[in-house]
């Protein structure tokens, strides 16, 4: 008797991995400390000041944010992982549309696409938090084809 698998489509770069899952404590154990030295690193290229990173963190305070960084947390929760996988996928796809210069430069440039309105993006997302973070990657992705 012939084993037939089963069919599927073919392995392309669109196929998806399984999703993670952020309840899970030891994903967040995982996913912790690299998310902290990428928002350091992100901040640092960003210009950003630490009541910046405090409030797109999810308003977590300056001494909190100055222990991290010595010393990351053993969990950011869902929601601060949720909040730096966002600005991580910006800051990447902006390094993928721009040179790295403008790249960094372009959260603080006033910006005149319907999203910004005029603001900076870092504005509209320092006003708006997770679902300001979640268009402007959005829109990111798209530009670059991404969506």
């Amino acid at each position: 008797m012939t084993v037939v698998s089963p069919v599927r489509y073919p392995a392309s770069r669109f196929e998806t991995q399984a999703w993670v899952d952020l309840r899970d404590p030891s994903e967040q154990a995982r996913l912790t400390p690299a998310a902290v030295r990428g928002v350091a690193r992100l901040a640092e290229a960003w210009g950003l000041s630490v009541t910046d990173v405090c409030s797109l963190l999810g308003e977590v305070s300056p001494s909190t944010w100055h222990a991290w960084a010595h010393r990351p947390p053993k969990s950011l929760g869902v929601d601060r992982l949720t909040r730096a996988s966002y600005l991580l996928g910006i800051y990447a796809a902006l390094h993928v549309l721009y040179g790295d210069e403008l790249a960094d430069q372009w959260v603080r440039l006033p910006n005149t696409n319907a999203l910004f309105n005029g603001s900076t993006p870092l504005d509209v997302m320092l006003r708006g938090g997770i679902p300001a973070m979640e268009r402007v990657r959005a829109l990111l992705d798209a530009r670059r084809g991404g969506a």
